[in-house]
């Protein structure tokens, strides 16, 4: 077991970026203007010796309304939901639902194929079918053992 200094100053600067995540999620304001509150579609990746698979949840959203960009080693989502406007005389209408743009970037373990990707939107799930590079099936690594 290695032995690491202890640093406050490394422990509150964690805390720091930690916190400005936190509060950058659920701040309604930004530089004065309105920001809304973030939406940041949660994902699960699965990788085998010939794919990755990603699922992504975004559900509300039509499949027109999302554009999913493939590179050889990540994987580039946006999409925007659009909020029904919705009026009433008498009564209160109370939403807690997440509406804007969002964007999420996700760096994938191995080089894929970008042009034979496979994609599937049903029910609020994403499903990217994500074939790997033939360089990355046949890879071996050799072990230099100490």
């Amino acid at each position: 077991m290695a032995i690491v200094r202890f640093s406050p100053w490394r422990e509150i600067d964690s805390l720091q970026k930690e916190m400005n995540r936190v509060f950058d999620n659920f701040a309604p304001y930004l530089n004065g203007e309105e920001k809304g509150i973030a939406f940041t579609p949660a994902a699960e990746m699965e990788e085998n010796h010939d794919a990755i698979d990603l699922k992504l949840e975004i559900p509300g959203l039509e499949a027109k309304d999302v554009d999913v960009q493939v590179t050889a080693e990540a994987v580039a989502i946006k999409g925007e939901r659009r909020q029904e406007v919705k009026t009433e005389e008498k009564g209160m209408t109370r939403s807690e639902f997440r509406y804007g743009a969002f964007q999420r970037v996700i760096s994938l373990p191995a080089r894929v194929q970008n042009d034979q990707v496979k994609a599937e939107y049903k029910d609020g799930i994403l499903h990217l079918h994500l074939p790997k590079a033939e360089a990355e099936k046949n890879k071996v690594v050799k072990v230099n053992i100490g």
